[in-house]
């Protein structure tokens, strides 16, 4: 079966009662986990933004405290592992202030972990990676917001 376009899907469901489409997304939260997290988030998170950022932070401790430090190949996986959970939950804000915070959040975890990351190329590469890629959303963000962010970059970076 082919899926048809998101335009095709809004023009559909404008024909819907209220009714079907809740139970169109009730039926969709049962497939995958993402579409009840994401239903979650846009259902009881997305109006405070800081307590979602919070307990996102509360989560990534949590995950970070679980990392395996018996060899450097278990601290990638685990390392890859939170940086795709960040990307997941800031595509269900789709702010980009909680990116550039949840991402500087996961820099300086990284950047205190311990056994280091100095002594691992790839982990050092993921790093800088992530430090490129909050300059990137930094730039595309209001003043005031920039100027907070490049400082907490920068002690980051030194």
């Amino acid at each position: 079966m082919k899926a048809v376009s998101v335009v095709t899907i809004k023009k559909e469901l404008q024909h819907r009662s209220s009714e079907e489409l809740m139970e169109l997304c009730l039926r969709l939260s049962k497939f995958k986990k993402e579409n009840k997290e994401l239903l979650t988030y846009l259902l009881f998170e997305s109006h405070n933004e800081s307590d979602y950022i919070k307990t996102v932070k509360q989560e990534l401790d949590k995950q970070f405290e679980s990392i395996n430090t018996d060899s450097y190949f278990y601290i990638k996986k685990s390392v890859r592992k939170i940086l795709r959970n960040i990307k997941k939950y800031a595509r269900y804000s789709l702010k980009k202030e909680t990116e550039v915070e949840l991402l500087l959040y996961f820099c300086n975890r990284l950047k205190d972990f311990e056994p280091s990351i100095k002594w691992n190329v790839t982990l050092t590469n993921i790093y800088e990676r992530q430090i490129l890629n909050i300059k990137k959303i930094v730039a595309t963000l209001h003043e005031d917001l920039q100027y907070d962010y490049n400082i907490e970059l920068e002690e980051l970076v030194d």
